[in-house]
């Protein structure tokens, strides 16, 4: 039953991908043309509204086919707005966790945008739709190479700012892993991290795309996610196979250290996000002990 569950998820998704591409790229195309204005603008406004159409298909499939129960709990009772810049974190465990963030947020925040390797671009229609949505692709480097090469560094800073000159044009949700790579034990270990069930950060991203922003910046929204029963692989999401999911969101105030320019900034910024994650990891242990 699970495999049979699985190829029709599977199959869902493929079919719906494949029909909301359509209007996007017939947008996307027309929106390359038009100058800087208010039909650019108009034109992306509806692009984000295809990406509201997508998750909520993606919502329908997991819950027509029960793949898993998503609990969302949220630390205030209006939330965020649709009419804002947000800036969301979270922490990474599996390719899942884009599916679980787009159903918990759909409708509360503008359509989540997240840095994303440029390999990514050549999958089938999903990397050309990214494209054209404005998605940041950035290379990763390893630390020998950058070593042999510091420029390397600037390459993706400045993919980063320049997406973010983008993101200032119309209402927009940032998605950032700080982590970086999704969290394994292996990974875990090598790194030494103070955390128990979370790798280090790395919030530079983040702090370019908030400087970026400026006062446009409404919220950061913090989210932890947490899988009962181990984390999924994403096949095994589509075969039903986590059950549940608990989510935590946090909508925060923007802190002062993700645009601090003093002399101190990087120690400012460190401390800050120490914080955020000393106060995630305790949320993921206190769920993990009453699973």
């Amino acid at each position: 039953m699970g495999t049979l569950r699985g190829a029709i998820s599977m199959a869902w998704i493929s079919i719906h991908t494949t029909l909301w591409c359509v209007p996007l790229y017939l947008l996307g195309g027309v929106r390359l043309a038009m100058p800087n204005g208010r039909v650019r603008i108009g034109i992306g406004s509806l692009m984000d509204r295809i990406i509201d159409g997508w998750v909520a298909s993606n919502r329908l499939l997991v819950w027509a086919l029960r793949l898993s129960v998503i609990d969302a709990r949220f630390s205030d009772a209006g939330g965020p707005g649709r009419d804002g810049w947000y800036l969301v974190v979270s922490n990474h465990q599996s390719w899942v966790d884009i599916i679980v963030l787009q159903n918990t947020l759909l409708g509360r925040i503008p359509p989540l945008k997240f840095f994303t390797k440029r390999e990514l671009i050549w999958v089938p229609l999903v990397g050309v739709a990214m494209w054209f949505l404005g998605f940041p692709y950035v290379r990763r480097y390893g630390r020998e190479r950058l070593a042999q090469n510091p420029e390397l560094a600037e390459h993706d800073r400045n993919a980063t700012l320049k997406a973010s000159q983008g993101f200032a044009e119309r209402p927009t949700s940032v998605l950032s892993f700080l982590e970086g790579t999704r969290f394994t034990e292996a990974k875990h270990a090598a790194q030494a991290s103070p955390y128990r069930h979370l790798l280090r950060p790395r919030p530079g991203g983040l702090s370019y795309v908030a400087t970026a922003l400026g006062d446009h910046a409404t919220a950061l929204v913090d989210v932890t996610i947490h899988y009962h029963g181990g984390v999924p692989g994403f096949w095994d999401f589509l075969c039903g196979r986590c059950r549940r999911i608990d989510v935590t969101v946090d909508a925060l105030d923007v802190p002062e250290a993700l645009t601090h320019t003093g002399s101190d900034r990087r120690e400012v910024l460190n401390q800050w996000v120490d914080s955020l994650w000393r106060a995630k990891d305790r949320r993921v242990a206190e769920t993990r002990a009453a699973e």
